[in-house]
């Protein structure tokens, strides 16, 4: 009996064993199969969770910075200037004064596409210069409007501006010979880059006011395009400029005063030339329909920043006295501690080349019918401090055959912040 319990029970034992393992195995397999449908669902959140955000990022961006805080939306520039000048006219005396300069301005950006800037400098109403002559017992200085306007980029690259703002027409150089520095224009702007051209417009309003008689408007625009060649960078274009001026007395001055037309030939209403008759309002002889070429190109010298430049300009309405050009050269820079930057250019102005009421303020004392050469050394006194000299040894009344030697240093103490 005992010998069949033993052999039994064993038998037993391996059939239940067995069942169990197999019932096991089917456990696991469901719950591996659990584990994998789990495993999917996760990875389905994840990816939904992805999409999400990214969706969110976008929505984000494509809302107004309005929702920023103000410190993140606003930006503070500016600059002051401490200048001292000896002016050597031929013919006159010689002329000393100390001079500043303060300019700060404010920009927003009120939606990502949309930048609207305010700014205030020294200066009266010379549309060519924000400087005031220290003097009168330490009486304040006058303060002026220099700049509002607004910047919209309607595409990528694509601006459209409006209002009062900096000149945004191209300067070979950064030099002055068709528009002052310190002109901001009046009026509407168009500025259009991509990665090998660009094109620049301008309508500015010379004045807007129809009551005063002499409401004008003058537009112009440049076509430029930029490259590589062998080094170095270089830029080239041509400009129009329409000045409907002939007929017309000048917009900022005295109208009687020859000195006021600065350099243009300007007339009596019996043709006879301005100042003639004391008190006789004159008119501008000549529209100023001005076709331009520039040229720049910048490259390496010797470890130093260099660049040369051309620009050309000429007066299709004028009969004579219709050509303006300067050529020059600029070595290093100063933008920082212990740097140097030296510029040198010649220009030649002829009478008419030119709307002499917006040109360079400070060579030959301003306006057409000029030449000469200018010198400019400035030093890097620290990131955002510098000093220089400028001295100009130019000659005035060209056109006129009496012409006028005029020597002029300026030495400038600059900081700018930002």
């Amino acid at each position: 009996m005992n010998r069949l319990l033993v052999p039994t029970l064993a038998i037993s034992l391996l059939v239940s064993s067995t069942a169990f393992g197999a019932a096991a195995d089917e456990e696991i397999e469901a719950l591996r199969e659990q584990l994998a449908r789990v495993s999917e669902r996760l990875d389905a959140l994840a990816a939904e969770n992805a999409e999400l955000r990214r969706a969110q990022q976008e929505t984000a961006a494509a809302k107004p910075v309005a929702n920023d805080s103000w410190p993140d939306r606003v930006r503070l520039d500016g600059d002051f200037r401490y200048r001292y000048e000896r002016i050597d006219p031929e013919g006159s005396d010689t002329r000393k004064r100390n001079r500043i300069r303060a300019r700060f301005n404010v920009k927003a950006d009120v939606s990502d596409d949309v930048e609207v800037g305010f700014g205030l400098a020294t200066g009266g109403d010379d549309p060519v210069s924000a400087n005031q002559t220290l003097g009168g017992g330490g009486s304040s200085k006058d303060i002026s409007l220099n700049l509002a306007y607004a910047d919209w980029e309607a595409m990528d690259g694509l601006h459209l501006i409006g209002g009062k703002f900096k000149n945004p027409l191209y300067k070979a150089g950064k030099q002055a010979l068709m528009w002052d520095g310190d002109w901001t224009p009046e009026g509407f702007a168009l500025t259009y880059e991509r990665d090998w051209y660009f094109v620049n417009a301008l309508g500015t309003f010379l004045e807007s006011d129809s009551r005063s008689g002499n409401d004008s408007f003058s537009w112009g625009a440049q076509f430029g395009a930029t490259g590589e060649l062998a080094g170095a960078r270089l830029t080239g274009g041509v400009g129009y400029y329409s000045i409907p001026t002939s007929g017309e007395s000048t917009t900022f001055g005295d109208p009687s005063d020859p000195g006021d037309y600065f350099g243009n030939t300007a007339v009596q209403a019996d043709g006879q030339q301005c100042g003639t008759v004391a008190g006789e309002t004159c008119v501008y002889l000549y529209d100023y329909l001005l076709t331009q070429i520039f040229a720049e190109a910048a490259f390496d010298l010797g470890g130093w920043p260099a660049a040369v430049f051309l620009d050309y300009v000429n007066n299709g309405d004028a009969s004579e006295n219709d050509t303006a050009w300067t050529l020059g050269t600029r070595l290093g820079q100063a933008k920082d501690r212990g740097q140097f930057q030296f510029s040198y250019l010649y220009a030649e102005k002829e009478a008419d080349a030119l709307l002499g009421l917006l040109t360079d303020s400070d060579f030959a004392g301003g306006g057409s019918d000029n030449s000469g050469h200018f010198f400019k050394v400035d030093y890097g006194v620290s990131k955002n401090w510098t000093i220089g000299a400028q001295y100009f040894i130019n000659e005035t009344d060209v056109s006129s055959g009496q012409k006028r030697d005029y020597n002029r240093l300026m030495l400038d103490a600059q900081w700018k912040w930002k």
